[in-house]
Formats: C-alpha cells, sequence, structure tokens
C-alpha cells in the first residue's frame, strides 16, 4: 500500500440509494484473486449493455468521471456481501475515496484495508455536493486526512470520523500485517524476555 496523501479531486455522482457489493462488482468476476481488470468490471451490469456495449448514460462512461478519484454515492453504500473485490475494483478504477451517508459495515472495513477512503457526510452536505456536481462537472472537493476533513466546492469544510488505528495504517501505507512486522523488534525482545522467564521458573 501507499501512504495516502492529501488531494482535491473531481466528483463521479452516482445518486442511488442502497448499492450492493453485488452491483459493484458482480459475483460472476469472483473467481480471480488478482486486482488487476477489476476495473473493466466495475458496476458491470450497469455499465454496458447485454451486447456488451457501454452504456452512454451511466457515470462511468462518462467523460466527466475520467480522472475523478472521489466516487459521490448514495445512502448505504457497499450493503450486501463480503467480497472485498469491491475496494479492488473501486480503486483500480482510480477511486480513492467514496462520499456517503453511511456504508455498511463489513465493505467500510474493507476498503479501509485496501486504501480506499469512505467518507460519512451529513445529508446536507450530501446534497450540497450533488447539487455542486449537477451544476459543474468539473467541480472538486479536497480530501485531507491528516484533520479529517473534507472541504466542499463552496469552501465549507466538513469533518468526518475515521478510526485510529486505521488513519494511521492509511497514512503510513501499511496493513495490519505490515503495522505489525514494523514493530518485529520489540515482538522479538518480548519473545526473548519471555523465553528467558519461562526458563528461570524451569
Amino acid at each position: 500500500m501507499k501512504p495516502f496523501t492529501n488531494f482535491s479531486s473531481r466528483m463521479a455522482p452516482l445518486a442511488i440509494n442502497n448499492i450492493d457489493t453485488d452491483q459493484i462488482i458482480p459475483a460472476r468476476f469472483l473467481k480471480t484473486t488478482s486486482k488487476q481488470g477489476l476495473d473493466q468490471q466495475l458496476f458491470c451490469d450497469w455499465r454496458y449493455d447485454a451486447q456488451g456495449h457501454p452504456n452512454p448514460d451511466f457515470i462511468l462512461n462518462q467523460p466527466r468521471a475520467r480522472g475523478a478519484q472521489v466516487l459521490l454515492a448514495g445512502d448505504n453504500f457497499g450493503c450486501g456481501s463480503s467480497r472485498e473485490h469491491a475496494p479492488w475494483a473501486l480503486t483500480q478504477f482510480g477511486f480513492r475515496a467514496v462520499v456517503s451517508t453511511s456504508f455498511a459495515d463489513i465493505f467500510k472495513q474493507n476498503s479501509l484495508k485496501n486504501s480506499l477512503l469512505p467518507i460519512v457526510v451529513p445529508p446536507d452536505v450530501q446534497a450540497e455536493l450533488f447539487a455542486a456536481a449537477a451544476k459543474d462537472p468539473g467541480a472538486t472537493v479536497k480530501i485531507d486526512l491528516a484533520s479529517q476533513t473534507l472541504t466542499t466546492p463552496s469552501g465549507r469544510k466538513v469533518e468526518f470520523p475515521i478510526d485510529s488505528f486505521s488513519k494511521h495504517c492509511l497514512v503510513e501505507g501499511v496493513d495490519e500485517l505490515g503495522y505489525i512486522l514494523k514493530h518485529e523488534a520489540q515482538i522479538a525482545a518480548y519473545e526473548a524476555r519471555r523465553v528467558g522467564s519461562i526458563d528461570t521458573l524451569e
């Protein structure tokens, strides 16, 4: 994982509530253990017609979505099954953050472990962002993980929650195993002391 840095980006608005992980990445694509190519299957059943042709009305097929690093979603994003392929597909497409009023817990945790930042905002902020994106497709938001703030196109700063451990891992660019390995020397020292104390007791 790369360290999560602050950034500014246009938004790809997807004003649909209760988007589940089977809509994000359909089950037929879950056989792979590689992340590569999942960006082509992201929202596949909405993105392509029955013949496999791109649906021009779907946001990811529109020019405004190219290069957008923020997906602006409806309520309760990522509900359904626990597939980790969902954040894989989103990050492979280029998204670094998803903004919603709420996320399914498992999807949220999977996202945090894969360098995808789930940002929870109040309904009025969500509405403001959708309105800004509708008025100006080039409208940008700023994401500052260190201060846990999202800055809207109007300049309004909005704080968002994130647990301290996930924040640390994102900023440092490590997963849970990487975090443990960074403390390898302390773990080895503890184990040496523990073995020594057991030998003394014997």
